[in-house]
């Protein structure tokens, strides 16, 4: 027989309950990302503000329900993520290059008689793997691209602040890389981290929300 209690008892979940967040350590104010102020650095709102736009705090009641972003660090800035990025993109983009002209794979070559669709199908495979494996190693590794580290932000889980794992992150690379390597380049760039501009609260670019990421800063 079940030990948990019927619906509308009044009683408490069980301890062992895996959807109960453990009480926070002594002396430590339970967030995810360490004693960190909320976003912004604003002081948090009262309790019993009402839920959030996404249904209250991610963060499993370290902060208040009012303030999804509460006990979290500063969001990072979208205009430093997207320089990031260019950076990010032209430092694999050298690798690319060099790969390519070694294999004598080059971009799409016309002449008056053919198309070599071959080589330019070639580089963007390269282009992908690499831009894919940089990605999602890197963040794996502590969340920082080299981009992200010059910039002083990181990528963490959404739902606990933690560094996302290698599922994630593949997940988070191949939705940004796999359509700029091989169909859309800039322009699937811009759609999918510009998104991070105008959404909200958590300034998720398409690959973010695809992986339940978001860009926080590191203020280190």
């Amino acid at each position: 027989m079940s030990s948990e209690p019927p619906p509308g008892s009044g009683q408490q979940p069980p301890e062992d309950d895996r959807f109960r967040k453990p009480p926070p350590p002594a002396g430590g104010s339970g967030s995810p990302y360490g004693d960190q102020p909320p976003y912004g650095g604003q002081p948090p709102p009262p309790p019993g503000g009402g839920g959030g736009p996404y249904g209250g705090d991610p963060y499993g009641g370290g902060g208040y329900p009012s303030d999804p972003l509460a006990g979290m660090p500063p969001l990072a800035d979208s205009g430093k993520r997207t320089i990031a990025r260019i950076l990010d993109m032209i430092l694999v983009g050298v690798f690319v290059w060099l790969l390519t002209w070694g294999f004598g794979v080059t971009e799409l070559d016309v002449d008056t008689d053919k198309v070599e669709y071959g080589k330019s199908l070639g580089q963007s495979a390269i282009a992908a793997v690499l831009y894919i494996a940089y990605d999602t190693a890197m963040t794996v590794r502590d969340g920082q691209t080299l981009g992200k580290r010059l910039f002083k932000m990181r990528v963490a889980n959404l739902d606990n602040g933690a560094t996302p794992s290698v599922q994630s992150s593949l997940i988070r690379a191949s939705v940004l890389w796999i359509p700029f390597a091989f169909c859309c380049a800039c322009i699937w760039t811009a759609i999918c981290g510009g998104w991070s501009y105008f959404d909200r609260p958590y300034k998720q670019g398409l690959h973010d929300k695809a992986a339940k990421t978001v860009v926080v800063s590191t203020g280190s």
